[in-house]
């Protein structure tokens, strides 16, 4: 990855592992992108949703994945920002029926952009 700038890394990331993952309901991908004990906090149709990275994962894990059932879906990337060795990414992930606008905090360990942070709402009515 030292040949691609942080932005272009964070963006494969984001397509190649989280979204990729979330799909295809893979749970190896989605431990390559995140960093252990990472938080996924936020609501989900107006109820508060806060979960450990391992109870996050289990949940994946043990759901029909969008791929699995034919659902249709989408991610999107919005944004993505960087500092340093910080970054955060502005997503929009439909699937099922929700319309998840979320934002992931990046960082930059031993040469590779981890999540250490995912905040979420459901945006659909």
């Amino acid at each position: 990855m030292s040949n691609l700038t942080a932005e272009a890394a964070i963006r494969l990331a984001l397509e190649n592992l989280y979204f990729k993952g979330i799909f295809e309901g893979d749970l190896h991908l989605l431990e390559q992108v995140y960093v252990p004990g990472s938080l996924v906090v936020g609501d989900v149709k107006g109820v508060p949703y806060f979960k450990t990275l391992e109870q996050y994962l289990d949940g994946v894990g043990n759901r029909k994945s969008p791929r699995e059932t034919g659902s249709p879906f989408q991610g999107e990337i919005l944004s993505v920002s960087v500092i340093n060795s910080i970054a955060v990414a502005e997503v929009t992930v439909k699937m099922y029926d929700f319309d998840y606008h979320e934002f992931l905090s990046f960082h930059e360990l031993d040469g590779h952009w981890k999540i250490v942070n995912k905040m979420l709402t459901d945006t659909r009515s």
